[in-house]
């Protein structure tokens, strides 16, 4: 990975994995820090979560909007209940998402409007 960056910055849709194989986790952690922010990140681990494991998740959440142990990252879809990216690094925008219902949310613009004539006001915010 640290002959071929690319491998972590290449965008991929559908079905993909990049194992990568590690001597220590202060080697691990080098190579998390050339990251930028990701959706989410997966530590595949064992049965009981040890300081190791601790270790990598704390250092993922740094980096992950979506930190993962043990399962692969969901598939995405159209529900109150979805939602995609999370705080910055992972986001630049960690009050929206991309996905599902509240994804609409990010093509809002708020407008505020001062001393205009109530019939010149949008009809849904004028008083009744």
């Amino acid at each position: 990975m640290r002959e071929d960056p690319s491998l972590i910055s290449t965008e991929v849709f559908g079905p993909a994995s990049l194992l990568v194989e590690y001597g220590s986790l202060d080697e691990v952690e080098a190579v998390l820090a050339g990251f930028g922010g990701t959706l989410t990140g997966t530590v595949q681990g064992g049965h009981r979560l040890d300081e190791d494991g601790r270790r990598l998740l704390d250092a993922l959440a740094g980096h992950a909007g979506r930190v993962i142990w043990n399962e692969w990252p969901t598939g995405v879809t159209v529900s109150d209940a979805q939602q995609h990216g999370g705080p910055w690094p992972a986001s630049t925008a960690p009050t929206t998402t991309s996905v599902g219902t509240a994804a609409v949310n990010r093509f809002r613009r708020p407008v505020a409007y001062q001393n205009v004539p109530r019939q010149a006001l949008p009809p849904e915010i004028r008083d009744r």
